[in-house]
């Protein structure tokens, strides 16, 4: 997205007095505001990994129940650490990913051009691998990597049952399970198990801070105590031993007792507004209900369309529909991505059908 288009979506976004999809950003002055206001800027900044970054550490071993937690400045560089963990002790330089994950969309396959390693596509379909898909592998892997949810197939999970049919065939295999949790937060409700039982049919588990928590920045590797070791070493020497770190320490800290509680309430209100976006002319969403905070739209009309049509419902009436359109496969319609945050909690599914019948008739006023 070019320069000027991102600045006026930033704009009218902060303008809007309502907003269905996402939050408003913040200023940095405001992300300063909001740290003086949560009683932990009194204490001593971080050295090269103490101090807060150690208290978050902590906190991510206790929440997923793992012996260790290590943080990194990116989840790029915690991943490429847990593939790399599971390639040395396993002697296997190949891992088993799906082709839609995010080390295959988003991370310029730094696991191949950094580590040597290989991927094994354990299926094409636009969901997570199934156990017998595993089994089944043409090769050993020194790690099975499951991503929750799988984004670029629409935010999808795995049934509970099904993951831990996952996890008994990787280890069966003789590989490690390890999984790429992101967006872990906010996959509780629909695997109906809490984060320490998820977290706890896996090898290691990398999770965001800025994802779903709003923190600024950062991520964690957790699991076992060798593996943090092994961590510490390797993110030295990928260069992310950085001397401080404690703004992204403090607002993941902030974010995690701030959004955990409620996250089921984002859920369950996701699947209102789905239910309510379906109704629109030409509308379609996916999955249906969503199984997180988040899920994929398909109106009709063009991206360009749509993005503009947002910006002026949002400059001319205060109100923040959805943006960030893609032009889909399918000529005429176009795709964007739905996230049910705090300020999308008081939308009743009329005020969705409303307003979505006012952005529609924005888009076929540029048609």
């Amino acid at each position: 997205m070019e320069d000027t288009k991102r600045q006026r979506l930033t704009a009218a976004l902060r303008g809007c007095d309502r907003i269905l999809s996402g939050t408003r950003p913040l200023t940095m002055r405001e992300q300063l505001a909001a740290l003086e206001g949560s009683g932990l800027l009194d204490d001593q900044p971080d050295h090269y990994g103490d101090g807060p970054v150690a208290v978050l550490e902590e906190r991510v071993a206790e929440l997923l129940s793992t012996e260790a937690a290590v943080f990194f400045p990116t989840g790029t560089m915690a991943q490429q650490v847990a593939l790399r963990y599971g390639a040395d002790h396993s002697g296997r330089d190949a891992v088993a990913l799906h082709p839609l994950g995010h080390l295959e969309k988003h991370e310029r396959h730094a696991y191949a051009q950094l580590s040597g390693l290989r991927a094994v596509w354990p299926t094409t379909e636009p969901r997570n691998p199934t156990a017998d898909e595993i089994a089944a592998l043409a090769e050993p892997v020194g790690t099975v990597l499951v991503e929750l949810p799988l984004r670029d197939a629409g935010f999808v999970l795995p049934t509970w049952d099904e993951l831990v049919a996952v996890a008994a065939a990787t280890g069966a295999a003789g590989a490690r399970l390890h999984l790429d949790g992101a967006r872990l937060w906010e996959s509780t409700v629909y695997l109906g198990h809490p984060l320490h039982e998820i977290a706890g049919l896996a090898d290691s588990t990398y999770v965001s801070f800025y994802k779903t928590v709003g923190a600024i920045s950062g991520a964690a590797l957790a699991g076992s105590a060798d593996l943090a070791a092994y961590a510490r070493v390797w993110r030295h020497r990928y260069g992310g031993m950085a001397f401080q770190q404690w703004p992204a320490a403090l607002t993941a800290l902030a974010g995690l007792r701030r959004e955990l509680p409620l996250i089921p309430r984002y859920v369950e209100h996701a699947r209102t507004v789905a239910a309510a976006l379906a109704t629109l002319p030409g509308a379609r969403v996916y999955p249906e209900p969503p199984h997180t905070q988040r899920f994929r739209l398909w109106l009709p009309g063009t991206a360009e369309a749509l993005d503009e049509a947002a910006l002026t419902l949002a400059e001319d009436e205060k109100v923040w529909f959805a943006a960030r359109w893609q032009d889909a496969e399918v000529p005429g319609l176009a795709m964007t991505e739905i996230t049910v945050a705090a300020p999308g909690l008081d939308w009743t599914a009329d005020d969705v059908a409303e307003v979505g019948a006012r952005f529609l008739a924005r888009v076929a006023g540029r048609d």
